[in-house]
């Protein structure tokens, strides 16, 4: 079957690792897939001649203009390439510029200042996307985030990857508080921070990269989502977060904090079990430990939407669709 992008070039402007930005590469990998002519520029990886000339990244992405000729620019992320920068490198180019944001924007009123460069901004949260209304931002769309089946799948977990309940995250607070309810359960966390806790003796060791990630959640009987945001926050209570679709796509029973957009993606009871107190995720975890049969159909049905709907093949195509006008 022919890729229904074959052929359109596309500047990548994003910082790829495989921890904190490893969903760049699987975004990457996905335009690829749909046809896509890719050409990576990570800011933080310079080449010997940029290296050698201190050349700054506006000069860098300018020299890629002139030579690719791209149909598009995609930045993943905010604060990758200055908005002086961008609207300069617009300039007299028929090139289309895009933005992908992510689900938890740290400055909010900053992004909406810097999308108004661009010609197509894509959020993952509905709150961001009413924000940027606010602005008189029009040109902005809602692209949640997404999964690689290829990535993120069903493993068999030994050692110290097999745990009762687990949860992959950095440590703050609320996440204390929450998990500190499940150490009856057989609980298990990986992440940054952990070892100053309360919580430290349940610490398997810092945040892995994405092979240990999904080994870890893989090897759960129960994996708990805290997203880093909520309801008592003051930031975004809305956009739902990678892991929500990573553990789905993982094949594990997954229980996670209420978020407003999560029934566009996941119904609550029969695909994931949601909560908004610690008292109700140990009531829900409660029931997932127990209740076998119960727990691996809403794991099944999980997963199932997820390679129907969630992976990043669908959120890059529906990119694509969107600023090409290929509906």
């Amino acid at each position: 079957m022919t890729a229904p992008f074959l052929g359109l070039r596309v500047l990548l402007v994003a910082h790829v690792d495989d921890a904190a930005h490893a969903h760049n590469a699987l975004r990457r990998r996905a335009l690829e897939r749909l046809g896509c002519a890719v050409e990576l520029l990570d800011p933080e990886r310079a080449g010997w001649l940029e290296r050698l000339v201190r050349r700054d990244l506006d000069h860098r992405i300018a020299a890629l203009l002139d030579q690719r000729h791209p149909d598009l620019v995609i930045v993943l992320g905010n604060k990758v390439v200055p908005t002086a920068a961008v609207e300069q490198l617009r300039g007299g180019r028929e090139t289309r510029w895009v933005q992908v944001l992510s689900d938890d924007l740290r400055d909010p009123d900053g992004a909406a200042q810097e999308a108004v460069a661009y010609h197509d901004v894509f959020v993952a949260s509905s709150a961001t996307l009413q924000h940027f209304d606010r602005y008189g931002i029009k040109h902005a769309h809602y692209l949640a985030l997404g999964c690689d089946p290829s990535v993120h799948k069903p493993l068999r977990a030994r050692g110290p990857f097999r745990a009762n309940i687990v949860f992959v995250g950095s440590a703050n607070s609320r996440r204390e508080r929450f998990l500190s309810e499940l150490v009856e359960f057989g609980l298990a966390v990986w992440g940054h921070g952990w070892r100053k806790t309360s919580l430290k003796d349940y610490c398997r060791g810092e945040l892995p990269g994405t092979e240990d990630f999904v080994r870890a959640y893989a090897g759960a009987t129960v994996a708990v989502n805290i997203h880093r945001t909520g309801s008592d926050d003051r930031n975004d209570p809305a956009g739902v977060n990678r892991r929500t679709f990573e553990l789905a796509a993982i094949g594990v029973t997954q229980v996670v904090d209420h978020r407003h957009d999560l029934p566009r993606h996941f119904e609550d009871a029969s695909e994931v079990l949601t909560y908004a107190t610690p008292e109700e995720l140990k009531g829900q975890v409660k029931r997932a430990v127990q209740e076998d049969r119960y727990r691996e159909r809403l794991a099944e049905a999980a997963r199932q939407r997820a390679l129907r709907e969630h992976t990043y093949m669908h959120r890059m195509g529906q990119l694509l669709r969107t600023t090409t006008g290929n509906e």
